[in-house]
């Protein structure tokens, strides 16, 4: 027998609830459930059906790998600048990856279509990575969207496979926060809103 559906009242105040967490250790999700957020995320809002978004999960050895391209494209993009990176700003680099069991790596693949504009590609990635978080949230799982000033560099981009007008528009650290997620603040929604009637 199905479950009786959440209410509208708990589905809100259950989102509202929503926290980023860093620092996540195992359990991560199974592939199942992996599959099963994928499977909310590409719900999202999306002009023309163009699917603009793609998803990269990364775990185990393979975040090693993704440490050394973050610090490929940190030497290159410190070399650009004339800056030179310290001893602690590699090792940071390199152990980004390792800051959870598992990331999925979100890229927007943009199309060129002359009714959806590479804005409207965006949002709809957007909207996807929320989704995804939602759903690995309703699974038990906490997560953290990171990108960065390396997320979109040359060595990053090549790392997966990514065009030179396509974006890594999220990393997506998922795990499980040994801290319980703290209580969210009210935000005052009323200078953010205008209604018109």
């Amino acid at each position: 027998m199905d479950s009786p559906p959440l209410s509208a009242e708990a589905l809100v105040g259950w989102i509202n609830s929503r926290r980023s967490m860093g620092n996540l250790d195992a359990p991560a999700p199974t592939r199942a459930q992996i599959e099963a957020a994928i499977e909310c995320a590409v719900t999202a809002p999306d002009h023309k059906k163009l699917r603009p978004w793609r998803f990269i999960v990364t775990q185990g050895e393979s975040r090693h790998e993704l440490g050394r391209a973050l610090l490929e494209a940190a030497q290159a993009k410190a070399e650009r600048e004339g800056d030179v990176l310290s001893e602690k700003d590699i090792r940071k680099t390199q152990t980004m990856p390792l800051r959870a069991p598992l990331i999925i790596t979100v890229v927007t693949k943009m199309q060129a279509h002359k009714k959806v504009p590479p804005f409207e590609q965006m949002l709809s990635a957007g909207s996807a990575i929320q989704n995804l978080i939602l759903a690995l949230k309703a699974q038990g799982f906490n997560t953290l969207w990171r990108t960065g000033l390396l997320c979109n560099e040359p060595a990053v981009k090549a790392y997966f496979d990514v065009g030179p007008d396509d974006y890594v528009t999220a990393f997506v650290y998922t795990g499980t926060s040994p801290k319980d997620e703290p209580a969210r603040k009210a935000i005052d929604i009323e200078p953010l809103v205008r209604f018109e009637s």
